[in-house]
């Protein structure tokens, strides 16, 4: 019966605290126009320890096409939106994903899909 012990003090000890709390950013809206992504997302930053740092946009297959990296938290500006632009969709495609990151928990695992037309 020690194993689970183990198994629990090593995962503890793997994260620190804030992650294992930490809410992910989440995507509420995006758009595409012109070769212009734009994306509004929602986090509970709470300064430069814990804040939403980037999003990307990727195909199904996971292959990114291009990232925009948030260079500062956004502890009063919630939700917000920010843009790439001069993004390269291939042609064909008509559905691209958009991941977000945060500077405490990482890629999140959920993807918004983006309908492109």
């Amino acid at each position: 019966m020690k194993y689970p012990l183990i198994l629990t003090v090593a995962l503890t000890l793997s994260f620190p605290p804030e992650a294992v709390r930490a809410d992910p950013p989440v995507i509420l809206e995006a758009r595409y126009t012109n070769g212009q992504i734009s994306v509004t997302l929602s986090h509970p930053d709470t300064g430069w320890d814990h804040y939403a740092d980037g999003w990307q946009v990727e195909l199904e297959d996971g292959t990114v096409l291009g990232s925009r990296t948030l260079f500062h938290p956004h502890v009063e500006e919630q939700p917000f939106t920010r843009s790439l632009g001069d993004l390269v969709i291939p042609d064909g495609v008509t559905q691209v994903f958009i991941r977000a990151h945060c500077n405490v928990t990482g890629w999140g695992e959920d993807r918004f899909a983006l309908t492109i037309e």
